[in-house]
């Protein structure tokens, strides 16, 4: 695994980063309501994952072969059909999450896992640089108990190449929710005119070696 520590920052929500943003459309109202849930079809896998906030966890996962689609979301929480402005405040408990559904016969839970560990800090607790809150802490949702022994003996592994000891959750699955319409594939769809996108998510592509897998999953 390449070294990160460079890059594990880039992934924080900055406010300063935002206000670069420029030329930012309105809303429609079918763009405020959540999408669709996931859909997995015969003979794939799903896996849910929480490492800071979903539009750079999403943008690596969507350029990943084998992925068939990873949908942002929110889970892990009491409230019930959340909003966006809800988990930002920290109150629901949930996690800002990116929903996995992908191929094991492309690629394995060990190799989705390899990623998650790469593209943030599992050593931060409810942090991710300069994002701080519950919503986002790191954690894997899993779906069976194979792929719950697969998470923690990957931990395992990971740990070796971190100083600091790892603080990810692993927890079984509760219930989906999809984030809204506009938080989907976001950074394939804003990064020319989007500040955070040019500035924080563009970077990380180019660390991890995916700036130019302009794939939206299959």
């Amino acid at each position: 695994m390449m070294k990160l520590k460079d890059i594990f920052t880039l992934c924080s929500l900055s406010v300063a980063a935002l206000f670069f943003s420029t030329c930012k459309p309105a809303m429609s109202e079918e763009q405020k309501k959540p999408a669709k849930m996931p859909v997995v079809p015969e003979g794939y896998e799903q896996i849910t994952l929480g490492a800071g906030c979903f539009w750079c966890v999403e943008a690596v996962y969507n350029r990943i072969d084998g992925v068939k689609s990873a949908v942002s979301g929110y889970m892990g929480g009491k409230t019930k059909n959340p909003t966006y402005e809800e988990i930002c405040t920290g109150s629901t408990g949930h996690a800002e999450v990116v929903h996995v559904t992908y191929d094991p016969k492309k690629i394995s839970t060990e190799e989705i896992l390899a990623w998650f560990w790469q593209l943030h800090d599992p050593t931060t607790l409810n942090r991710q640089g300069n994002d701080v809150g519950t919503q986002y802490r790191s954690v894997i949702y899993y779906y069976s108990d194979k792929q719950k022994d697969i998470a923690e003996k990957s931990l395992k592994e990971a740990q070796k190449n971190f100083k600091d000891k790892i603080v990810t959750e692993i927890t079984k699955a509760s219930e989906l929710y999809p984030a809204e319409v506009y938080h989907q594939d976001y950074y394939r769809l804003n990064k020319n005119s989007n500040g955070y996108c040019r500035l924080v998510i563009a970077p990380k592509m180019k660390k991890l070696k995916l700036e130019d897998k302009e794939k939206v999953a299959e």
